[in-house]
């Protein structure tokens, strides 16, 4: 039952957080544009999403998902009964689901913006 129970909050947080986007950052980098070439910052900019791509939001996803199942199971069983393991499972996996999407796409962010600092532009967001 307990693994019935971790499969639906998996399917949960995966659906409301994996938008089969490779890159989630913000979807428009703003910079300062004077003097920028605007088909090299095109250039440069995709360079840098690619770069992003190497965090597997999807599997940082699932893995948090997994790691607050545990944790929500272990309290739920500390404090209470089997229903309150299940319970504790199922919110710990959103939850843990949803902090690890939000900090993986954070990591995507930042690496666009630091490598576009790198190749000279003035991020301004």
């Amino acid at each position: 039952m307990l693994k019935l129970w971790l499969s639906i909050a998996l399917a949960i947080t995966l659906t409301g957080c994996a938008n089969g986007y490779r890159y989630g950052a913000p979807k428009e980098v703003i910079i300062d544009t004077l003097g920028v070439d605007p088909y090299q910052y095109e250039v440069d900019l995709a360079d840098c999403k690619d770069y992003a791509a190497n965090i597997d939001v999807s599997n940082r996803t699932v893995e948090g998902a997994a790691e607050g199942a545990v944790i929500g199971a272990v309290l739920g069983a500390v404090v209470g009964n089997s229903n309150t393991t299940k319970r504790g499972a199922g919110a710990g996996a959103v939850l843990g689901g949803v902090k690890s999407n939000e900090r993986a796409r954070h990591e995507q962010r930042h690496i666009v913006k630091r490598c576009l600092i790198g190749r000279g532009y003035k991020v301004l967001n």
